[in-house]
């Protein structure tokens, strides 16, 4: 039958699974809003064309389906780029549609005409131009089969705005999305990984975010059981086994890396590691973290084996049947527990090692508002991390027993995902809080989506960890032992009043600044969500120049906070 083209890529859309699109209407792209109007998708019209990907990327990361992004041409366009590359880093799979020009003016530099396709490549799977009607199904079904396929990530569709309106012959019952496969690992790698383990003395296993991607982790844990091998997991994959599971052994880097994490990695002689990526922030310095360690790498990605450093064995595989097939050759093998005496101290000494979080100090410890977001919510509550000295805090100090709560931007350190990311979550899950901890200067890259969420009844709960400084940046610089443009005492002086932003966002909000002040708030907060669907903002004045715990080297993180 006889449609436009915009007509069949909103048809296309429902049949491929899209429930819920995150945009911003506009000139070269409203022939496709006019068939979204009718269409079974919920939109959100945000406030700036990056919101648009951190929430359907938020959403992804909440209940494992993608969502769509869609804005017109030009600078609403070019603003997609960094919430793709948030994305992409992550692998997280968002659709991406972006109105054009007129095909016949693309050479012309006519208004708002930029070529995304070249723009958006190196932050996406793949990015299309849709030239001519007739092959807009068949773009469609290969960029939904590539996001999804292997290793996913974000796909971008530019459609010029001729070619929205341009009619073709097109059926949808015709139309049939593609299977995706699963790689399985080489039954001779899983034996020789088997092999490896039952001759080691002191292994590790590494859970990465490609175990939250294949919903795994539960499998995981119980392998880890088996063998009774300590679990590391990789910021990414914070939640995936319960804080206080006995073979938790807390996270290992540089950076959101815990002591525990980093103890128990060093006294390791094999790393069994599923779904990572080795990434810089997690291994410090290659050197040290390598060692005189096996590794077995499992990943999805061919590409990803061997990207950082040569493991000793890699398998490519999707996490969830490479856990399956390695549970079954330890039966097989009849492998006990490796070092059991090992696992029963882990407990002991993850106490031990625990950071300090109960500083009664007013202003506050930004540690102790994290202890007092912990004791607040639910283990069912979501939570977003952008980047900077409070999402590293929030890495080393938050609590999360659940995976796919802990919702962070983890390769790119997006300033800005935090907000957007919270209400894509809320879409997803709105029976859930949603909680950002951000800091002072990061909340105002893209807090304008507060309103949104507010608007949509979408409420989330906003705590700003405000030191009136560029915190991370400001730690840095003393490296170089210099300090220059990173203090903002206007932040905590009244000069700007972030309790009148968020209300001016339609939030409820306070300021706080002792640790008894911020427990009555987060409750407060939690009840005021429920009741009236309004957004809350709780300002938390805290100690302006505390340091976080860093270092280059897993076995060299200087310490700063004070012990009593």
């Amino acid at each position: 039958m006889k449609m436009k083209a915009a007509q069949a890529m909103v048809q296309i859309l429902v049949k491929e699974g899209i429930t819920n699109a995150f945009g911003i209407p506009g000139a070269a792209i409203n022939p496709v809003y006019q068939y979204l109007k009718d269409a079974p998708i919920d939109h959100f019209t945000m406030r700036h064309e990056e919101a648009c990907v951190h929430a359907a990327d938020g959403y992804y990361r909440a209940k494992h389906e993608p969502a769509l992004a869609i804005c017109s041409a030009g600078p609403g366009a070019t603003n997609f780029v960094t919430g793709l590359y948030t994305a992409f880093i992550d692998s997280m799979p968002v659709f991406c549609v972006v109105g054009q020009a007129n095909t016949t003016q693309l050479t012309q530099e006519p208004f708002q005409c930029v070529d995304m396709p070249a723009i958006a490549g190196t932050v996406t799977k793949k990015a299309w131009c849709v030239m001519k009607p007739e092959d807009l199904p068949g773009i469609l079904n290969e960029a939904f089969y590539v996001m999804r396929e292997g290793r996913p990530g974000p796909v971008l569709i530019e459609f010029p705005l001729n070619v929205q309106n341009a009619e073709l012959d097109f059926d949808i019952e015709q139309y049939v999305p593609r299977q995706i496969p699963v790689p399985a690992p080489d039954p001779e790698k899983i034996r020789q990984a088997v092999c490896m383990l039952k001759e080691s003395k002191n292994p590790v296993i590494i859970m990465g975010g490609g175990c939250f991607l294949s919903e795994c982790t539960d499998k995981v844990v119980a392998l880890a059981e088996k063998l009774q091998t300590p679990v590391i997991t990789t910021y990414m994959a914070k939640g995936g086994i319960p804080e206080d599971h006995p073979l938790n052994a807390g996270h290992a880097g540089i950076q959101v890396g815990q002591p525990i994490g980093n103890r128990i990695f060093l006294d390791s002689d094999l790393v069994l590691a599923i779904g990572n990526r080795f990434s810089d922030r997690h291994t410090g310095d290659l050197k040290t973290y390598i060692g005189q360690r096996k590794f077995i790498h499992i990943n999805i990605a061919p590409a990803q084996i061997g990207l950082v450093f040569e493991p000793t064995l890699g398998i490519v595989s999707d996490a969830s049947l490479a856990v399956d097939a390695l549970l079954r050759e330890v039966e097989a093998q009849n492998v006990g527990p490796i070092n059991p005496e090992r696992a029963k101290v882990l407990p002991e000494l993850r106490k031990a090692l625990e950071r300090k979080t109960d500083y009664p100090d007013s202003p506050m410890m930004p540690h102790r508002v994290f202890q007092e977001v912990n004791q607040a919510f639910d283990d069912d509550t979501y939570y977003t991390a952008g980047c900077g000295i409070t999402q590293i805090w929030g890495g080393q100090l938050q609590k999360i027993n659940k995976p796919c709560k802990y919702l962070p931007s983890g390769g790119a350190g997006t300033l800005g995902y935090e907000i957007p990311a919270a209400f894509g979550v809320k879409v997803a899950k709105p029976e859930h809080q949603a909680v950002t901890v951000v800091g002072d200067f990061g909340l105002t890259f893209m807090g304008e989506e507060i309103a949104v969420a507010t608007a949509f009844k979408k409420p989330i709960i906003v705590v700003v960890v405000n030191n009136a400084y560029l915190g991370l940046i400001r730690q840095n610089q003393k490296g170089y032992g210099f300090e220059y443009a990173v203090e903002m005492p206007y932040n905590q002086d009244g000069t700007i009043d972030y309790v009148k932003l968020g209300e001016a966002y339609g939030c409820v909000a306070e300021r706080v600044f002792s640790p008894e002040e911020l427990k009555a708030a987060l409750v407060r907060a939690k009840a005021s969500t429920i009741a009236s669907g309004r957004c809350y903002l709780i300002d938390a004045i805290c100690i302006k120049t505390q340091l976080c715990d860093m270092g280059g080297s897993i076995a060299n993180i200087k310490s700063w906070a004070p012990e009593e």
